[in-house]
């Protein structure tokens, strides 16, 4: 598991970083616009497939971290081992989700990469957004089955 939590933190980082691009790269756009009128061409373009790319590269890390959606309201008064065997299932029936997800968007990719799709004004290539996708909703699978399976115990480097 310290595997996948270490490659799910650099993809994090790689979102992070794409986020920051998106940032600088709107200013940029937005201040070329007005005093030079002259923004950037497909800024727009550029920025929901970044976006697009992060919020997958984010999914691995907020997993591992347990940073995904519980909903406890109807089980605040269950015992300990029975929201722990909820959590594993919760924990499963998410991995069954992400399979599916890394499956069809690897299709997607393929297709995308097989008939050059691009985007509308800068025809940026459409098969990289699913580069970035595909892996990331794989680990997010393989961290969620592992839990299922294993449990969640403590997140390595945090004390409790």
């Amino acid at each position: 598991m310290h595997f996948m939590q270490q490659l799910a933190r650099l993809m994090a980082i790689l979102a992070g970083v794409l986020l920051t691009f998106i940032t600088l790269m709107t200013c940029a756009s937005i201040i070329g616009r007005e005093f030079f009128s002259s923004p950037i061409t497909g800024d727009f373009e550029l920025s929901g497939a970044a976006a697009g790319a992060a919020i997958a590269l984010f999914m691995p890390w907020c997993q591992a971290r347990q940073g995904n959606i519980i909903v406890d309201f109807f089980t605040t008064r269950c015992s300990e081992s029975t929201n722990a065997a909820l959590d594993r299932v919760g924990a499963f029936c998410l991995a069954l989700c992400f399979a599916l997800l890394t499956w069809r968007t690897g299709v997607g990719g393929l297709s995308a990469y097989k008939s050059m799709g691009g985007t509308m004004i800068l025809g940026f290539p459409e098969w990289i957004v699913y580069a970035f996708m595909v892996p990331s909703f794989a680990l997010t699978t393989l961290i969620a089955l592992w839990q299922a399976v294993l449990g969640f115990g403590q997140i390595p480097g945090e004390t409790e």
